[in-house]
């Protein structure tokens, strides 16, 4: 081991599926009692059994992204339903708490689908009614000009519904049939490409989604690595600080002290999935004496992050040492000093519990 290393931070696979899973279910009491259950049901599989329960967790978080996706479609057709206050009926949304079964999750969605479908008909076509019923078509013209409205997707933007409500005023003004006719391929054709343009916002929207939710999972694991770290030390007797008096504090940024080290300091630094970890002074060494007890504290904390790495990996927390110093290989560098004094930290009560 050494005094100063760099590693590259790998998640269990079940720690990363339990975050996602919170994430979806919320911060409340009955997520984290669900991840609670998944860990430890987890935790007591081994080899094959473990990667198949494993499966079941990432198939149920699927599920609930199914689950999720429906509900938000729901509420954007209530939102078209209240403004054209349209009288079509709307399935209700699925309010989970990540005790249904899975089995539940998938017939709720395949339902919820159907009805969907169902709705978003009934709504395009009373839309398009009510608009050729508004232009004051002619009977004979208002049926074809209603059909080709109702293929009109409710979540068109307004610049192309306007495009194409102007082409249908056209077709109920029209003197001739040949005209009326010229006209209505006209709405067609419009309608078409608002149909192009709603399936690439969807495909936009969809794709954001996508990158907020990687963002939101990214960021929730260095939440964890950060916690889960500073709880491990926190137990094997360092006092944990994120501030730093000499220099602007990063983020990700923990510095580590103990109340026999008046002059040294862990410096640790996550970055993405990279943690680096060096030792320093909080003043200058004087003497040779200093020197001597620099290397001391040295091997005392090569051990500790050693027995810190074995704790990590129970919490499914692995690191990959990429580069190392050895202790005493060059003078420690003269760096932060923690802007809590160690007798704030060590009478301050630390009540940490791991969100996973």
């Amino acid at each position: 081991m050494s005094s100063g290393v760099e590693a590259e931070i790998v998640l269990d696979a079940a720690v990363i599926a339990s975050l996602g899973m919170n994430r979806l279910l919320g911060a409340g009491a009955g997520a984290g009692a669900k991840t609670a259950e998944v860990l430890a049901a987890l935790a007591e599989k081994k080899a094959g059994g473990r990667a198949e329960a494993l499966a079941e967790v990432e198939r149920y978080e699927r599920a609930l992204r199914e689950v999720i996706d429906r509900n938000a479609r729901i509420r954007a057709l209530g939102d078209v339903r209240r403004r054209e206050q349209a009288a079509v009926p709307l399935p209700e949304e699925l309010e989970f708490t990540g005790e249904e079964e899975y089995e539940v999750l998938v017939s709720w969605c395949a339902a919820a689908d159907e009805a969907l479908a169902r709705a978003e008909s009934a709504l395009a076509e009373e839309l398009g009614r009510r608009t050729a019923r508004e232009l004051k078509a002619p009977a004979d013209r208002g049926e074809d000009l209603a059909r080709v409205l109702s293929r009109l997707p409710h979540d068109t933007a307004e610049a192309d519904r306007l495009r194409v409500r102007e082409a249908a005023g056209r077709v109920a003004r029209a003197t001739t049939d040949a005209e009326a006719e010229a006209m209505l391929t006209e709405v067609r054709l419009r309608v078409q490409e608002a149909g192009r343009n709603v399936r690439a916002e969807r495909e936009r929207l969809r794709a954001w989604a996508l990158e907020q939710d990687r963002l939101a999972q990214a960021e929730a694991e260095r939440r964890y690595i950060l916690a889960t770290i500073t709880q491990t030390f926190e137990e094997l007797g360092y006092q944990v600080d994120t501030g730093f008096s000499t220099f602007v504090p990063m983020e990700g940024s923990l510095l580590l002290t103990r109340s026999a080290w008046p002059d040294q300091a862990v410096r640790m630094q996550l970055d993405d999935s990279t943690l680096r970890a060096k030792m320093m002074r909080t003043r200058p060494a004087l003497s040779e004496d200093d020197r001597r007890r620099d290397a001391e504290r040295e091997r005392e904390w090569c051990e500790a992050f050693e027995a810190a790495k074995e704790r990590l990996r129970e919490d499914g927390l692995n690191m990959e040492l990429t580069w190392r110093l050895e202790p005493g290989a060059e003078e420690l560098p003269l760096g932060a000093q923690s802007t809590s004094t160690t007798t704030q930290q060590k009478n301050k009560p630390r009540e940490r519990r791991r969100e996973h």
